[in-house]
């Protein structure tokens, strides 16, 4: 249309009158011919008549106009057509995208946003070649290419990171060491991100190369304190015994301690009247020779206690319970101290130093009996620590009283000086008041004789003892011969005076 036509009946057998189907801009159909079983695809907007034989095609929701597909700038989509097998792909920012008639896609697709520090691996599926793609970026992926894993950010290498890289094209590995952010290229690989290796100064570690030879790093050493490990080379990883018994070997060591360190144990022997006693204990030791220790062994901490276990189950055997509660640190000194074999010295390690730090009965009767006597010995020790106080306490009484009694005798000491000193200042004095009354009464009185200038020097003295003795309240006796006095009676001279 738009016209009118006129039909033959003679010749026309069916006719029907149908609506041209209105396409929008981002509208399209797929019409069939059913006759020769081609397809084509209309797109709009415009209005389509279907020629004889055609019909148009309904989607999977029965719909005969199909909407086109709109792009945005990040998107892209893959058409695959089901006739030749040819893929092409469409990037946007596009719109009113259609594909072909004998096409199919399997929907939109993002496009790969790279950071400036991200790659990403592409694959070509149809020639197997291997692209990497750097950001910053949007990628989009051709007809055959597949993203091979995630993204993935580049590698800062500095002073303390290396980057290990095998060539898949040669097989070799190659140790990045250059400072720079790194992006393994199209037949590189990354297989492993290595730290710097950095020793302290009392640190150690092994590592092994390719032909299997252990090196030694030591931190003391200037030029092996840091290190990047080598491509095909290891660190030797030790596995040690753990626990109190050394039950466990999963404790995993790659740097090594060499400083003396302490390490406890537990251990169960048996005296020599069939005592079962648990042993608590430590040692304190250190490694003295590292490449020693890997040749002979590589459970260091095992080793030690089983030997140590050895010795103490001989020395043990030998003693009664009684006997090695006097004795247990003499025994533990024996352990390590009176060892004459050069089992320590063979694995590069020295014991500084093993002691029992408790022990106990593995059977419990055992232990109540032997938690009884030690009560009863604790008991008696508290007992002669409560007399030796009191002892003590004596004693120190006693030392006091004979410092108090060397002191009164120093002070009687000081006092008899004193006396006798003062008694001779007394002496003088009164010998020179004699010498002087003396000496005066022979210069007055030439004719006098020395008895009767002595017999009046004493009545002199009588009289200041007189005076003294008046003085005070105290009452003072003498004989007559002393004050030179006759009693005699005198009654009949009162009685001449009475009358």
């Amino acid at each position: 249309g738009p016209k009118v036509l006129f039909l033959n009946p003679l010749i026309t057998k069916k006719y029907e009158v149908k609506k041209a189907l209105s396409l929008e801009p981002m509208e399209y159909c797929v019409i069939k011919n059913i006759l020769s079983g081609e397809k084509r695809v209309e797109k709009g907007p415009k209005l389509v008549f279907l020629q004889p034989y055609d019909k148009i095609q309904r989607d999977e929701r029965d719909n005969q106009k199909r909407q086109s597909i709109s792009l945005k700038s990040n998107e892209y989509i893959r058409f695959l057509d089901q006739e030749t097998g040819k893929v092409r792909v469409v990037q946007g920012q596009k719109g009113g995208v259609v594909p072909g008639a004998n096409e199919t896609h399997d929907g939109l697709r993002q496009a790969i946003s790279l950071k400036i520090f991200e790659y990403i691996k592409i694959e070509d599926k149809l020639t197997g070649v291997v692209r990497t793609e750097r950001g910053e970026g949007l990628i989009f992926l051709g007809p055959f290419e597949d993203q091979i894993g995630l993204k993935r950010c580049a590698i800062e290498v500095d002073e303390e990171t290396a980057v290990l890289v095998r060539n898949k094209r040669s097989g070799q590995q190659h140790l990045v060491t250059e400072k720079e952010l790194f992006v393994p290229s199209d037949d590189e690989e990354v297989m492993e991100v290595r730290k710097l290796i950095k020793l302290a100064e009392y640190e150690a570690c092994i590592v092994r190369d390719k032909t299997g030879k252990d090196i030694f790093h030591f931190g003391k050493n200037e030029h092996q304190r840091s290190f990047f490990l080598p491509p095909h080379s290891e660190l030797v990883q030790l596995l040690w015994s753990r626990g109190r018994r050394r039950e466990k070997r999963d404790l995993r060591i790659t740097k090594l301690d060499l400083r003396p360190v302490f390490m406890s144990f537990e251990f169960n022997c048996r005296t020599n009247d069939n005592v079962e006693l648990v042993l608590d204990g430590s040692f304190f030791w250190e490694v003295v020779d590292l490449s020693a220790m890997v040749k002979y062994t590589n459970d260091t901490t095992g080793d030690i206690c089983n030997h140590a276990r050895s010795r103490f189950i001989e020395l043990v055997s030998k003693v009664t319970l009684q006997d090695f509660m006097t004795q247990f640190n003499s025994i533990a000194k024996q352990v390590h101290e009176s060892d004459q074999s050069d089992f320590y010295v063979k694995r590069g390690v020295k014991i500084h130093s093993l002691e029992v730090t408790g022990f106990r009965c593995a059977e419990q009767s055992t232990a109540q009996i032997l938690e009884q006597i030690i009560q009863e010995t604790t008991n008696r020790m508290n007992r002669l620590q409560v007399q030796e106080s009191q002892n003590e306490v004596q004693l120190r009484e006693i030392r006091g009283d004979i410092d108090e009694e060397k002191a009164r005798s120093e002070l009687i000491d000081i006092q008899t000086l004193n006396s006798n000193a003062k008694s001779k200042m007394e002496g003088l004095s009164e010998a020179e008041k004699v010498k002087t009354f003396i000496a005066e009464l022979s210069e007055n009185f030439p004719d006098m004789d020395m008895d009767v200038k002595i017999s009046l020097w004493k009545i002199l003295r009588k009289e200041d003892a007189l005076k003294a003795v008046s003085s005070g309240n105290a009452s003072l006796y003498f004989t007559p011969n002393e004050v030179n006095l006759s009693i005699e009676q005198h009654e009949h001279v009162d009685k001449k005076q009475e009358r």
